[in-house]
């Protein structure tokens, strides 16, 4: 498959990542084009449009954190709410499509809506992306002022939480301050990647559920 964009038609090839200026319509004409499909990812800032086509890895990475973070809520018997596929908007200004996005503290105000405003709904607690081709940018949630920030890159957890008016990498989550995260992430990837994502969500579970000391 060769990488076409075009007003009629746009194409990418897996692990293709395109950058294009771009006028906010444009980049409106691009997400109407795509239709409700999720291929490609598709990003504006900066009056520039990122296209990116993600490979398998990138869906399987996501699937296992968002699954991993799913469990320690439930664990945790923490009421929450999930979406993906989602795309945040700021008109004119930003448009952005997260791999995963969670409400936490915050879900009471989303419960039962089918549409979000981003300029007057509060914002997800967590949002994750899942970063293969260095499309991922923590920075482009600042404008959104998303409380913390998930990137997952090279098979490494990232933690980015805002403080005043930029992220900082931190070993810790505020929404779990009591999981080492950055251990319990990488033990299940290694099973992820050895085996398969229900060996590694079984593995967890058993350990939530039988915590011994260095768990």
């Amino acid at each position: 498959m060769f990488t076409l964009v075009s007003p009629d038609k746009t194409q990418l090839p897996p692990g293709a990542v395109v950058r294009l200026p771009a006028t906010w319509q444009e980049y409106q004409h691009l997400c109407d084009q795509r239709g409700d499909g999720s291929i490609p990812r598709i990003k504006y800032r900066n009056e520039e449009v990122l296209l990116m086509s993600p490979l398998p890895i990138h869906g399987r990475d996501a699937h296992l954190l968002a699954n991993i973070v799913i469990n320690l809520l439930d664990h945790n018997q923490q009421e929450y709410d999930a979406f993906t596929p989602v795309t945040m908007s700021l008109p004119q200004k930003s448009g952005i499509e997260p791999d995963y996005c969670f409400y936490i503290d915050n879900w009471q105000a989303v419960s039962g809506k089918k549409r979000i405003d981003w300029q007057q709904d509060p914002l997800p607690d967590v949002v994750i992306e899942i970063d293969v081709t260095s499309y991922s940018d923590v920075r482009d949630y600042l404008p959104y002022r998303v409380p913390e920030v998930w990137l997952f890159r090279n098979q490494q957890l990232l933690i980015h939480q805002l403080q005043s008016s930029d992220y900082q990498l931190e070993t810790h989550s505020r929404y779990f301050p009591n999981v080492d995260l950055l251990n319990t992430i990488a033990r299940c990837v290694q099973i992820a990647y050895a085996r398969n994502t229900s060996a590694a969500i079984r593995d967890l579970k058993q350990r939530l559920n039988n915590p011994t000391p260095d768990s």
